[in-house]
């Protein structure tokens, strides 16, 4: 089995729907050991050929984008291949190469342009769920609007600051003492 069948076959299949959401230790360390070394080829420019093909951008995007946040959760490097899978996946659906893959595994294309701390990007992700994504529910629209309103608020994402360093201003502490979203 070829690697990108290898990650896809992971998310799509054996995680599902009802895990791609989910915080598991479990699977974030099996992400870890089994795709470690595969995330630190496409940071060094190794996997690029893979963004040729819709399934070959579809993994690539999984683990860029997903397998990053699994990988490094709650650290810095959860968010070091953001720009990355944000530029990929705005070449991808460039290309309509997003439309030649289905719902529900669609969202994945979109999901770089929703973790983005850019207004534009927001902007795009909500429009590419609404137009792009005819069977996706209310709620998932809604967690790409949400990311929205909060880029719209603070130009970036507040529950991110402490791993990425950043100092909290006042009116971002006052969010997350609320219960503010997180992203």
């Amino acid at each position: 089995m070829s690697d990108i069948e290898r990650i896809l076959d992971f998310w799509l299949t054996e995680i599902g729907p009802e895990g791609w959401y989910a915080v598991s230790d479990e699977t974030d360390e099996r992400i870890r050991n089994e795709f470690g070394d595969l995330w630190d080829q496409a940071m060094a420019g190794s996997l690029d050929q893979w963004t040729v093909s819709p399934r070959g951008a579809l993994a690539f995007l999984v683990l860029t984008d997903q397998f990053s946040r699994n990988m490094h959760r709650g650290t810095e490097a959860a968010f070091a291949a953001d720009r990355l899978a944000c530029r990929v996946a705005k070449a991808a659906i460039g290309r309509s190469m997003d439309l030649a893959i289905p719902e529900p595994e669609r969202q994945f294309f979109y999901l770089p342009l929703m973790h983005s701390e850019v207004l534009s990007d927001q902007e795009r992700c909500v429009r590419m769920f609404m137009m792009r994504l005819p069977e996706i529910g209310p709620e998932q629209l809604s967690f790409a609007v949400d990311h929205r309103a909060v880029i719209r608020k603070f130009g970036r994402f507040p529950s991110r600051n402490m791993a990425l360093g950043r100092t909290d201003s006042e009116a971002e502490l006052a969010y997350r003492a609320g219960g503010g979203y997180m992203s």
